[in-house]
């Protein structure tokens, strides 16, 4: 970097970001729901609807979903997935065919029982055209499927079947939080059919291992990968594999399932084939899907009380270029070298197509069309801290700050949102490698802070005492010796409204004291408020 180079365009109070500026953020500290409703509100990611329970995600929310949803289909797709859609109605009696699903899902179900309306002697209207057997909303789509499967298979060569589904569910949910938990929500389900248990496991296994990977390589998110207990499972399931993400409140979060259904619903809808050895036999099946959920863990986990933080490697725009000018004349200078600082970031073609498609005073560029990352020239007429506090609220990964000193001095200066750290940048220095290894290095800090958070957080206990006063006193996750058992679980979740989030894969090997019975075990599970 040449020498006496400004550290910033000094001399314009009102492009200090001062700490917490944000007012309209209730601090973490004093109430932690309330901060997570106000960043969304802040970055306008999503609103509550008119209907109960319901959302609308914004154009800033949904980008960040397309992200998800693009570097996912990318990941199963390699896995040798293809997409496919499937009704969102599902005949009611498909639900009763597995007993303990129906059981699990009875009480969410929203159901379709009218066609049509018409209008009474008053002139309201009124349902009619009542339907001979009710229609389900799917909450999930497991027996659709099933029935679609018993079609497709007659033979072991129809296998191994390797179907997802990127679409909306719904569960009639009581209490309901943006991303978190509401009635209506996107997700991806994955469904399979395979000839052995052996592959259906090993499928399991690794669409776990799939979503596990996303989350820290995507989401700068670590999360531990585990067993959930047999009251935790999923309904119908035989075993349900999970990954465990600790938010900055020491609630945990559920990140992703991943389920072994064996064959229970391929006996329940008939999936039947004949196999090598000319036997007629069931198939074994599995399901597997992560949610708009993701959106609320990546906010929970790595923003501040000044708003949002996005990792960079899911950010629809990775850079806010703001220019800071007084009259024409200043103006003239600073944009035009913000046009070479452009150029330098996304190309002269790229710059040359963007001004054929922009307008409006927020000029975007595409940075990755691949991802389809942009960085963005904020050229508003209003105050240089009103633009700074603005992409601020909004998480972009990296602000450039141009005004007149910087021109004369041939600079601009780079601001990181994780921690406001900033240096003064040549213009020859300002790349488009050189944001990517920016942007490379900030996914990397944001996984080690989130991962030092989880690990601090994370604490033993010996005793069921010491179990609830962890829980009480500092929350996060809490690593004991617990056989499982349906009925401690429950006085576990009645007593400390906490749940064992799993049997991580990880074990120590050695033998403790179970702390619900006193009896020696062998196995560790992680226990944990959660959402």
């Amino acid at each position: 970097m040449p020498t006496g180079l400004p550290s910033r365009d000094s001399g314009r109070p009102d492009m200090i970001l001062p700490s917490n500026m944000a007012k309209n953020i209730k601090a973490r500290k004093d109430d932690y729901a309330q901060w997570y409703l106000d960043v969304i509100k802040a970055a306008q990611l999503a609103d509550y609807s008119p209907v109960r329970g319901c959302m609308v995600i914004r154009p800033e929310g949904f980008s960040i979903w397309e992200a998800i949803q693009r570097d996912l289909d990318r990941r199963f797709k390699d896995t040798g997935h293809v997409n496919a859609y499937f009704p969102l109605l599902i005949p009611q009696s498909f639900l009763t065919k597995e007993a303990e699903h129906v059981e699990g899902f009875a009480l969410e179900c929203a159901i379709v029982t009218h066609s049509k309306f018409e209008k009474d002697a008053d002139g309201k209207l009124v349902p009619a055209g009542k339907l001979e057997e009710p229609l389900v909303i799917r909450p999930t789509s497991e027996t659709m499927i099933g029935h679609m499967y018993a079609q497709w298979v007659q033979s072991y060569r129809d296998l191994p079947i390797l179907i997802n589904q990127w679409c909306n569910v719904m569960r009639w949910e009581m209490r309901t939080r943006l991303f978190l938990r509401t009635a209506e929500f996107l997700w991806q389900e994955g469904h399979t059919a395979h000839e052995t248990a052996a592959e259906a496991e090993v499928e399991t296994l690794r669409m776990l291992d799939v979503y596990a990977d996303f989350a820290s390589e995507a989401l700068a998110l670590p999360v531990v990968k585990g067993r959930k207990t047999d009251s935790e499972k999923f309904p119908g399931a035989v075993t349900t594999y999970c990954i465990e993400a600790l938010m900055q409140d020491g609630k945990a979060l559920q990140a992703g399932t991943s389920h072994d259904l064996g064959q229970n619903f391929a006996k329940a809808f008939d999936i039947k084939f004949t196999g090598r050895d000319n036997a007629i036999q069931h198939a074994w099946t599995t399901s597997w899907g992560v949610s708009t959920r993701l959106i609320g863990a990546m906010i929970m986990a790595h923003s501040d009380d000044d708003g949002l933080v996005i990792p960079p490697r899911v950010a629809p725009i990775v850079a806010a270029i703001i220019p800071v000018f007084k009259g024409d004349a200043e103006r003239e200078t600073v944009m035009a070298f913000i046009k070479q600082l452009v150029a330098n970031l996304v190309g002269e073609a790229e710059v040359a197509s963007a001004a054929k498609r922009s307008s409006g005073e927020i000029q975007s560029y595409f940075f990755d069309k691949a991802t389809d990352q942009k960085v963005i020239v904020d050229g508003r007429d209003v105050r240089s801290g009103d633009k700074q506090f603005h992409w601020e609220q909004r998480g972009v990964p990296f602000r450039f700050e141009v005004g007149p000193r910087d021109v004369a001095a041939g600079v601009t200066v780079m601001k990181r949102r994780l921690d406001r750290s900033k240096e003064s940048l040549a213009l020859a220095d300002v790349t488009a490698d050189m944001l990517r290894a920016k942007l490379e290095d900030l996914h990397n800090v944001m996984l080690a802070k989130a991962t030092a958070f989880r690990d601090e957080n994370t604490r033993e206990a010996k005793t069921y005492d010491e179990l609830k006063s962890i829980l009480e006193t500092n929350g996060g996750f809490v690593r004991c010796y617990w056989e499982p058992n349906t009925a401690a679980e429950a006085k576990l979740k009645a007593d400390l409204k906490a749940t064992v989030r799993c049997i991580p894969f990880e074990q120590a090997g050695t033998e403790g004291t179970c702390l619900h019975c006193g009896k020696p075990t062998k196995t560790q599970v992680l226990i944990a408020q959660a959402y």
